[in-house]
């Protein structure tokens, strides 16, 4: 049983052993790039579509070339393929600007008139890994969550659109600073808030909340991500009959509802059994909810655009 899948979009199965990225890819020199995580469950990608759709968005947000989806959807498929049906794995499509086009040879094409040259060609390939063991403990247990300031407002997100904030891009050297910190704190996760105390989003995860018969997630215009796991899970919550809503939250909220949720692509639903040392406790709904998210999943393969 392999332990790791390596696809290029060229389709070809690499060595997942062996080295793939030019030491002076902007991807590790900059963090220029994009990438996806998708869930790969009984031999499929969960959700493929729209983590495509999500990467094309991101790709276009930092000026990339356009993404082929198809080869990208072939190369999904044969690493789901090769990775088998009878295990659970996390998948990593990853995409960066290519080598450094400020490299002496590149300079001088540019000189000489040979742009064609001088375009960086992109990094692109496909990575499949074990799912880590903390996701089981979270799906099961939950996960006790410490609120971090991100030290940024609301308005950014449309303000300064270059900030990036709705695209899922390689910079995330801050949200895994902030893991740490939530880890010297003795919490697993972190729920950032703005500065004006508004709820925002984990560093790999949507914040949804639940009250009574109603979910609510910060709108993306608040400078949030939007997340396939929270959308699989609002298109099947409201034909349930839940009332599914994009609100501003404050802090205060938190701690006014009846249960919180962090969504993401490959723990799926871990419900928020801790927030700042404050013990929560499960909502009788609380199993109807992950139930609700492992359906929204299951059919966003088979469904069209929400």
């Amino acid at each position: 049983m392999v332990d790791r899948v390596l696809v290029t979009l060229d389709g070809a199965v690499r060595d997942a052993d062996a080295p793939l990225l030019f030491a002076d890819d902007i991807g590790v020199l900059r963090g220029d790039g994009v990438f996806e995580t998708v869930l790969v469950r009984g031999g499929n990608a969960c959700a493929l579509e729209f983590h495509l759709g999500r990467l094309r968005r991101s790709a276009q947000a930092l000026d990339l070339p356009e993404p082929e989806l198809g080869r990208w959807r072939e190369a999904v498929e044969r690493a789901a393929k090769e990775w088998g049906s009878d295990r659970e794995g996390l998948l990593r499509l990853v995409l960066t600007r290519g080598r450094d086009s400020d490299l002496p040879g590149v300079r001088e094409k540019v000189t000489s008139g040979d742009l064609a040259a001088a375009v960086p060609v992109p990094t692109s390939y496909v990575l499949v890994l074990p799912v880590p063991a903390r996701v089981a403990v979270a799906r099961t247990d939950g996960v006790a969550v410490v609120t971090l300031s991100r030290g940024i407002s609301i308005d950014l997100a449309q303000a300064a659109p270059w900030q990036l904030l709705g695209a899922k891009t390689l910079s995330y050297a801050t949200n895994m600073a902030a893991l740490r910190f939530a880890n010297r704190m003795g919490a697993d996760d972190v729920i950032f808030t703005s500065t004006e105390n508004r709820v925002l989003e984990g560093p790999r995860s949507s914040v949804v909340i639940a009250r009574d018969k109603q979910l609510i997630t910060p709108p993306s215009k608040n400078g949030v991500l939007p997340g396939v796991t929270q959308r699989a899970l609002f298109a099947e919550a409201e034909k349930a009959g839940w009332d599914c809503q994009y609100k501003s939250l404050f802090t205060a909220d938190l701690l006014t509802c009846d249960s919180i949720w962090l969504l993401s692509s490959i723990t799926l639903a871990a419900r928020v059994n801790s927030l700042d040392g404050l013990r929560m406790s499960a909502p009788d709904n609380a199993g109807e909810i992950i139930e609700l998210v492992d359906r929204g999943i299951a059919r966003a393969g088979v469904i069209g655009d929400w």
